[in-house]
């Protein structure tokens, strides 16, 4: 029987956990005080995962790109190319298979590259495109692509825009539903105070073949303004809501200051937490990305700024360092440190653990960095690289080549 046809739907209303006290969170699960100051604590990545350096060939003008990667299947690479708007597919090994390019104002095609979600569905060849600009025409759909560009289908979304977007098994995908968070940007444009505006904190999961909502997971306690100010004007950021891992689905809930684990089994379990409580903060500091590997997890905790006046203070090069707290939590002894990643491959190179470039393919959980070729060869002809990666290096043209990008597969 197909998915389609046994819709079932599924509301879980929590009681969120930050809804009550400081003292009862701390008591019941890990947290992160952000009022302390922890130790830094240094990990070699190599010690904790497996690490390969790969460059895309580029021998092929047309898969040279200025882009990222999107995910990273069993066998395929998929990278989008902001400049062209293309989607390319690699082998693992760093080979050209295929490309495509359906940039466009039509029916079947996508307005633009940069704002693009790409989910690639491998066993299927299903390639899942999803604009995520809060205000794009087709913000309330996906679609669906060979990874030829052969049109295949579009899937209509239940109400607003989603975000993120994640494959959650062979038959569907699990989104987070962001209609609230559009109503409350258009209303910062306008000038409107909206702090009483609720943020309504909905996931769900929809079928592949024709968006059939098949459950719905909503939480309460959500009347929680989450708004940030850029230049000129509030906007609102796009946080890590939903996380894959093999244990399920992670969901976020800055509104919280929680994390939860969706289990296989449908259970919703709070898996570590925040505090003092957002409702409570000022500056507002938020749960804002969290990634669990079998011993540590990685948490990022974002300042929220209250005023443009306030973000024009901050020197440009220093905001990400003032406005981002990273932290690691040690399953093993619970301690809580802010995280020093570094590669003993490159010296004087850092790097903060997030799960954004996180990417799980049912048999492996890989997080990606790209490596800048420029700087890559500055540090090669400064002797501050070594391994695998001096090696990789030392045949590559940066006016040619590909940037380098660092595959890392969690032990």
């Amino acid at each position: 029987m197909k998915v389609s046809e046994t819709l079932y739907l599924i509301v879980i209303a929590v009681s969120a956990i930050g809804c009550s006290s400081d003292n009862q969170t701390q008591d019941s699960l890990p947290c992160i005080d952000v009022r302390k100051n922890y130790p830094e604590k240094e990990i070699i990545l190599t010690d904790i995962a497996d690490v390969d350096y790969l460059c895309l060939n580029s021998d092929d003008d047309d898969f040279l790109y200025k882009g990222r990667i999107h995910c990273v299947t069993e066998n395929t690479i998929v990278v989008i190319d902001d400049s062209s708007g293309s989607i390319l597919f690699f082998s693992r090994e760093g080979s050209p298979k295929s490309r495509f390019n359906r940039k466009g104002q039509g029916p079947e095609e996508y307005i633009d590259a940069i704002s693009i979600l790409v989910v690639y569905d491998e066993d299927a060849d299903d390639v899942f495109v999803h604009q995520r600009s809060l205000f794009a025409i087709s913000g309330n759909s996906i679609l669906v692509y060979s990874s030829t560009g052969e049109f295949k289908r579009k899937i209509t979304l239940p109400g607003g825009a989603a975000f993120p977007l994640i494959d959650f098994d062979d038959q569907s995908l699990f989104l987070y539903d962001m209609q609230n968070q559009q109503k409350k940007a258009l209303r910062a444009l306008k000038g409107t105070d909206f702090t009483s505006q609720s943020v309504d904190s909905s996931f769900y999961r929809i079928s592949k073949t024709d968006g059939t909502v098949l459950e719905y997971v909503e939480f309460l306690c959500n009347e929680i303004d989450l708004t940030d100010f850029g230049i000129g004007n509030r906007v609102i950021h796009g946080y890590s809501r939903l996380v894959n891992s093999t244990a399920g689905l992670f969901l976020c809930n800055p509104e919280s200051d929680t994390v939860f684990l969706y289990g296989k089994d449908k259970i919703l379990t709070p898996i570590i937490c925040k505090t003092p409580l957002v409702r409570n903060s000022n500056p507002r500091d938020i749960l804002d990305d969290f990634l669990d590997t079998e011993r540590y997890q990685f948490i990022r905790v974002q300042t929220l700024i209250n005023s443009d006046d306030v973000l024009m203070k901050i020197p440009q090069d220093e905001r990400y360092n003032r406005l981002n707290k990273n932290y690691i939590h040690d399953k093993q002894t619970n301690e809580i440190f802010r995280q020093k990643i570094n590669l003993s491959d490159y010296k004087g190179k850092e790097f903060f653990i997030t799960a954004q470039k996180t990417h799980l393919n049912g048999k492996e959980m890989l997080t990606h960095f790209e490596l800048d070729l420029y700087e890559l060869k500055e540090a090669y002809e400064a002797n501050k690289l070594s391994g695998k990666l001096k090696e990789l290096v030392a045949t590559l043209d940066e006016n040619k080549d590909n940037n380098v990008f660092m595959l890392v597969n969690f032990k």
